[in-house]
């Protein structure tokens, strides 16, 4: 049997697996997801592949040869981040403790290593295996010579290659020199994509021919090949693997060698692998530290026992009581019968003061096997004081919800200084926050959920039905692993500046202020909403019939595959798309471009848009009200988003259409209570004036400066026209650009909701960066700057990150620059909305005043307001909110007043 080389392309997995794995930490808050990706392919690869010769090969540092001949050769990359560089050095380590060979050659980039060896295993008849994730490798595939991705389970061999590229690996050459690779900053034919470069070279065969016959090729697409003809040797030159590079290793050498184990200890717990480590740790002693560069390991810690309490005696309680009142810091949470934090009642309660030690008091378990537990009232009234001391600093895990549970108790919690789920936010606000998540990521544990306890689905239990020695392990955990979540999370925050900032005065000091709007609630005309259903559904038995009408016949206006059938197969209506399963779409995208032309389809979505205000509003409204309240008590997610804005649930607050009258009159339906009336507070044009403090454009400064119309100011310089000369049209064309442009739309989209032909579209934008030249240099700055951190940043400091701002995937990578160019001004007006509502109802308080802020919705604040408050709230509430911060442009808030909300809005 033939011998087998298996080489592993580390620079290229380096970076994917950087960019592709989330922000991983050790408890030392050291980077780690670069060094597990690389590793966790390793094995997969050892595991999967028996080969007789292995290395894995990276670049060195430094310039190689391509640099001479092209001195912008990869130009465009940006800096290695720093949190990937940290990384390097240990990785290394750790791939030669595993016994890899690894080789890098200065001044040679790691494919020409990498091609190299593999000319060298052919000559000798050995078969090579290369994993990487770089398409130029495809030019080295032959009969001895496939690829594999470990990343896309991805194999190729000659025949892969032709049915992925459309050309043979002996044509990858000429195909990339066509296309150019823009990740090396190698240019190609100008306008020249794959489909191009295929069809020329099935025609030419090869490079050389499409050169020679250049003059034959037709069209702009012609000229643009003519014009490369001078550039096109060098750009093969460079893409072109080399395969005769000087090593200093045969392919004899790259033999593995047996793992260093002790070395593996020290990486894998520092680093904290700990499944790795459980691997290598049994009857394994380490010699001595292992050097990275400039850091020097210590051995991996023996794992910490725990030890958890269950506080089932006074005595017990008391002891606990006493901690609680000496700590510096106490991590606390509840158990309780309902994810309802109106309804939700206490079960139990746990603590932790010192980590991998906690207690779990159980108040409310029941069932034949259930120890008597301490009475609820007699815990209460001894917690009572250290529950509501603001001085007793206390952490948890989304604490709202504790404060909502202890509320239902009449217990007022204060000390509430640290959340877990805001830390982890603040730094990731892209990844999961869940604890089990959490603890995972960030302290390689594997919790106990909450449904290994309760069970799920229809056989689910209530907690306060868990077997108590089971329930205390789980709840104990809990304050266990949130404590120890926040001595891993908070110094990360606070060593940034600006993401301290974000955390201590925006998140943070918002907390309780969440929990009063909620508690707050706002009362409902549940008879006006009745109402409104009855006469949404006597518009939709309307519209069914003329739906029928239309049709020719009765159907189901809710059935897609029925819809799908009278549009396409019987009114013979034009195809849009189709769904994945290869039938016409009738989505709501499809409907609306049918909709322009045809009465049908109008019907329809007029038909679902009434269905889905009934269905979610009018009916559901009234089914919220809290009996106890008489309010619907919406819940404020202060951790969801990515660009740091509220949302809220049951009910949805923020998704009440406006556009429309029926949305509307939706509205009409908040009212205020007796006595009072409803203030409405709204920022105005908030993003757009953050974009011209962003951006700097002088021109877009002075018209906010100058307070103008800024639609019609943007008419007019886009038109060249005077303010008072620029027309309804040139107006609406102008609002379209300016919130367009603020969320990334190309000259596409921009076509598609003026009615423009796409030329006429991208003459407008032009024409907007030309008049706004500071618009045009910060979307440039900020896509740059989102490509190389991976992340873009408010005002205020808060990162937002973008996952796929790198990814191969040209849809995805797309979408993430349109969303790097909007995240900076919408997550800055989240951030300016949660300062307005801190300072808002600190003025309130410290008035002692009576109005309450009952909903935030976007860029609004509405209180309700007793009328002999009135004048006092309308006279500081704009200031209030115009001064929270100093921007380069003013800020306005409109105010309105109402018995209701549409009428105050």
């Amino acid at each position: 049997m033939a011998k087998k080389l298996l080489l592993v392309d580390g620079s290229s997995y380096l970076y994917r697996a950087f960019h592709a794995l989330p922000d991983m930490r050790n408890p030392a808050g050291e980077p780690t997801n670069a060094i597990y990706g690389v590793l966790n392919m390793l094995r997969r690869l050892q595991k999967d592949y028996a080969t007789d010769y292995s290395a894995c090969v990276f670049d060195a540092k430094g310039k190689t040869f391509r640099d001479d001949w092209y001195p912008e050769y990869k130009a465009n990359r940006p800096s290695m981040p720093a949190d990937l560089a940290s990384q390097i050095a240990p990785l290394h380590a750790a791939i030669k403790a595993m016994g890899w060979p690894v080789l890098m050659v200065e001044g040679v980039e790691a494919d020409d290593v990498i091609g190299t060896l593999a000319y060298q295993a052919s000559q000798q008849g050995i078969a090579t295996i290369i994993s990487t994730g770089d398409k130029d490798m495809a030019q080295l595939v032959d009969a001895h010579v496939s690829l594999i991705n470990t990343m896309s389970n991805e194999a190729m061999d000659e025949a892969g290659v032709l049915a992925k590229f459309g050309v043979p690996p002996n044509r990858i050459v000429d195909y990339l020199s066509l296309i150019g690779d823009a990740v090396d900053n190698v240019p190609g034919v100008e306008k020249v994509g794959p489909k191009t470069a295929v069809k020329w070279l099935a025609q030419f065969d090869t490079l050389e021919e499409v050169i020679a016959h250049a003059e034959e090729v037709k069209g702009a697409v012609g000229e643009h090949l003519r014009r490369a003809l001078d550039w096109l040797p060098m750009a093969r030159k460079l893409i072109t693997i080399r395969t005769d590079v000087p090593l200093d290793s045969t392919v004899a050498d790259l033999v593995m060698r047996p793992a260093d184990k002790p070395a593996l200890v020290e990486l894998y717990g520092h680093y904290h692998f700990r499944t790795w480590l459980r691997e290598v740790q049994d009857n394994v002693v380490a010699s001595a530290p292992v050097e990275l560069g400039q850091v020097s390991l210590d051995l991996a810690a023996p794992p910490v026992a725990k030890a958890y309490e269950t506080i089932l005696t006074l005595e017990q309680l008391d002891v606990w009581i006493s901690k609680l009142m000496q700590a510096e810091l106490v991590s606390f949470d509840t158990e309780t019968t309902s994810l309802d934090p109106m309804q939700a009642q206490l079960v139990g309660m746990s603590f932790a003061i010192t980590p991998y030690q906690a207690a779990y008091l159980p108040l409310a378990h029941r069932g034949p096997d259930a120890p008597v537990q301490l009475p609820l009232d007699v815990v209460l009234a001894r917690l009572q004081s250290w529950l509501e001391d603001a001085s007793r600093a206390k952490v948890g895990q989304n604490l709202k919800y504790d404060m909502h549970v202890l509320a239902n108790h009449d217990i007022r919690l204060a000390g509430v200084v640290h959340d877990t789920m805001l830390q982890a936010y603040i730094l990731e606000s892209h990844l999961p926050r869940n604890m089990d998540s959490l603890a995972q990521r960030h302290l390689g544990e594997a919790t106990i959920s909450y449904e290994s306890v309760t069970g799920k689905g229809v056989s689910q239990i209530g907690f306060d039905q868990v077997e108590l020695k089971l329930a205390a392990e789980y709840a104990a955990e809990d304050a266990d692993i949130t404590l120890r979540l926040h001595q891993n999370l908070y110094p990360r925050v606070h060593a940034v500046p600006k993401l301290d900032y974000v955390y201590r005065q925006i998140e943070m000091p918002l907390l309780p202020i969440l929990w009063q709007i909620e508690r707050n609630g706002v009362l409902l005309d549940s008879g006006l909403l009745e109402q409104q259903s009855h006469e949404l559904g006597q518009a939709m038995l309307a519209m069914e019939q003329q739906a029928y009408e239309l049709a020719g016949q009765p159907f189901n206006l809710n059935s897609p595959k029925q819809i799908q059938g009278i549009l396409f197969d019987q009114l013979k209506l034009p195809v849009i798309k189709k769904t994945p399963g290869g039938v016409p779409s009738t989505d709501e995208d499809v409907l609306s471009q049918l909709a322009a032309d045809y009465p049908l389809p109008k019907i329809l979505l007029e038909y679902r848009s009434l269905a889905k205000l009934k269905s979610t509003y009018t009916d559901k409204l009234p089914r919220m009200v809290n009996a106890a309240t008489g309010r619907v008590h919406t819940s404020y997610s202060q951790a969801v988003a990515v660009t740091g804005r509220l949302s809220s649930v049951e009910p949805n607050l923020q998704n009440i259409p406006v556009k429309t009258a029926e949305g509307r009159r939706v509205r009409e339906a908040f009212i205020a209570a007796p006595g009072c009336v409803l203030v409405s507070a709204d920022y105005s044009q908030i993003e757009l004036r953050i974009m011209a403090h962003l951006s700097g454009d002088s021109s877009l400064v002075k018209a906010f400066m100058e307070d103008a119309d800024i639609h019609s100011a943007t008419a007019a310089e886009i038109f060249g026209v005077t303010l008072a000369e620029v027309s309804s049209e040139q107006r609406r064309v102008a609002k379209t650009i300016n919130f367009g442009l603020i969320y990334g739309m190309s000259a596409f989209g921009l076509a598609s909701q003026l009615g423009l032909e796409r030329a006429a579209a991208q003459s407008y934008i032009d024409r907007y960066f030309a008049r706004y030249p500071g618009v045009a240099t910060y979307m440039q700055g900020t896509r740059a700057t989102a490509y190389e951190f991976g992340y873009v940043e408010t005002v205020f400091g808060r990162r937002l990150w973008l996952p796929e701002i790198r990814s191969s995937n040209k849809h995805r990578r797309d979408g993430a620059e349109r969303a790097a160019i909007n995240a900076p001004m919408q997550g800055t007006a989240a951030d300016l909305i949660k300062l307005a509502m801190i300072a808002v109802a600190g003025w309130l308080a410290r008035e002692q005043m009576q109005t309450r802020i009952i909903m935030q919705v976007h860029d609004e604040l509405v209180l309700e307001v007793p009328q002999v408050e009135l004048n006092s709230v309308l006279e500081n509430l704009s200031g209030l909110m115009c001064h929270v911060a100093q921007l380069n442009v003013p800020l306005q808030v409109g105010v309105g007043v109402g018995k209701n909300w549409e009428a105050a809005h």
